[in-house]
């Protein structure tokens, strides 16, 4: 045993010295001292396959305890496994950074939910909070508006329907000024005269409506072309509201005069006809771009709240598909992390162990056998077939040993881990 001592520390040794030079010849002692115990053991034993079984097992328990007062050696063996979890422990450093990243941002997607959803329900009190300037209470106004709206709508519509077919269609049998401008029948005589007529009698409204929506529209801008526009726009209804008053007075004058009179511009304007067709168009048109304009911009004070809440639904879809995506980050994290804890425990176990060398052990271990067989070959006295019986016993105990220790002849690796635990 002293000869195995002095070979690990050759081994062991971190400089050259005369020993180490000579280890080859002092591993080839160590091979000599455990074929001589066999050879020894054998022939005081005489070869009996039990004592074969204790032989081996203080081999390997002296093996063992060899082994493990081997510092240096059990230093240089663990090496690698040492390397490998510095490896794993620099990795699962990486992940938990990952993760604190990663459960940063995740606390910051609630958050960033949470505010959004605060701002949708306060904006409809604090607006202004928020960078809009609406009326805080718009829709009764909206809904007041919409209701005066309606019947003036539906007045221009009567007006300019019945003042469009008394201007270009009607033949007047009445100086009534009223058969002359409200006509109930005058959409259904359109229709008798025909398509053409009755498109045109039912169309011309919807001109003045369109105008009355540019001149919502120019009021959106502030600028002097707007205004230009804007006027315009008015001077343009109210010239057409003076030709429609204008063929109309022509058609009741015309109906009414007496021989050798002839209509002009300055009897249309002495007339009260004249004007108060006009200001019945006209005026009650004013009216109604007034209160569309006002009706727009309240229900435009309304979509302003809408949109900025359709805008916070949309940003919190977006916050919530980012969450998603995150979640899915973290769990993988956190399985990674799970498996290289695994591993570092696992490292730590071998490192906190002992490295038993195989393929060393194995070695003398068949050295002590051939010992043994050999002392049972050349010094004890028995036939030839009695000697291949304690042979094949001894080779059974061999096996059995190995088994136990969980070790084969054909064992492709160098070392075994020794977990401690």
């Amino acid at each position: 045993m002293g000869a195995i001592k002095n070979l690990f520390k050759l081994k062991s040794s971190p400089t050259k010295t005369p020993e180490m030079e000579n280890i080859h010849e002092a591993s080839e002692q160590i091979r000599i001292t455990y074929y001589q115990s066999g050879y020894g053991a054998s022939i005081k034993a005489s070869g009996e396959p039990v004592t074969f079984g204790v032989g081996l097992k203080n081999l390997y328990n002296s093996f063992e305890n060899l082994c493990r007062k081997q510092l240096n050696e059990q230093k240089i063996l663990k090496q690698p496994y040492k390397e490998e979890q510095e490896k794993q422990r620099t990795e699962l450093k990486k992940r938990e950074t990952a993760f604190s990243i990663y459960e940063d941002q995740r606390r910051q997607i609630e958050s960033n939910i949470e505010s959004r959803k605060f701002e949708m329900i306060d904006v409809k009190q604090n607006p202004e909070k928020y960078g809009i300037d609406v009326d805080k209470r718009p829709k009764a106004q909206f809904y007041i508006g919409l209701l005066i709206l309606l019947p003036i709508t539906i007045y221009l519509f009567v007006f300019y329907i019945s003042a469009s077919y008394s201007s270009f269609f009607k033949d007047f049998e009445s100086g009534s000024l009223t058969a002359a401008i409200f006509d109930a029948n005058a959409l259904t005589k359109a229709i008798e005269d025909g398509w053409l007529e009755a498109l045109f009698v039912g169309t011309i409204p919807f001109v003045f409506m369109g105008l009355g929506y540019l001149i919502h529209m120019f009021q959106k801008s502030k600028k002097i072309i707007s205004y230009v526009k804007l006027v315009a726009l008015f001077i343009l209804t109210f010239l057409f509201d003076v030709i429609l008053a204008y063929l109309i007075e022509k058609k009741i004058f015309d109906f009414e005069r007496v021989l050798g009179e002839n209509f002009s511009p300055s009897i249309a304007i002495q007339s009260v006809n004249f004007w108060g067709i006009i200001f019945a168009g006209f005026v009650v048109y004013v009216i109604w771009g007034l209160v569309f304009d006002f009706v727009m911009k309240e229900h435009e004070d309304v979509d302003k709240i809408k949109s900025f809440i359709r805008n916070k639904k949309e940003e919190i879809k977006n916050e919530i598909i980012k969450k998603e995506v995150l979640m899915t980050k973290l769990d993988a994290l956190k399985q990674e992390i799970t498996t290289i804890n695994g591993k570092v425990a696992e490292l730590q176990a071998k490192i906190d162990g002992f490295v038993f060398p195989v393929k060393e052990y194995l070695h003398y271990h068949y050295q002590y056998k051939e010992g043994w067989y050999q002392a049972i070959n050349e010094k004890l006295a028995l036939p030839a077939n009695a000697k291949d019986e304690l042979r094949s016993n001894c080779e059974e105990v061999s096996k059995l040993h190995l088994t136990e220790l969980s070790l084969s002849a054909d064992m492709d690796y160098q070392n075994l881990i020794f977990t401690k635990n």
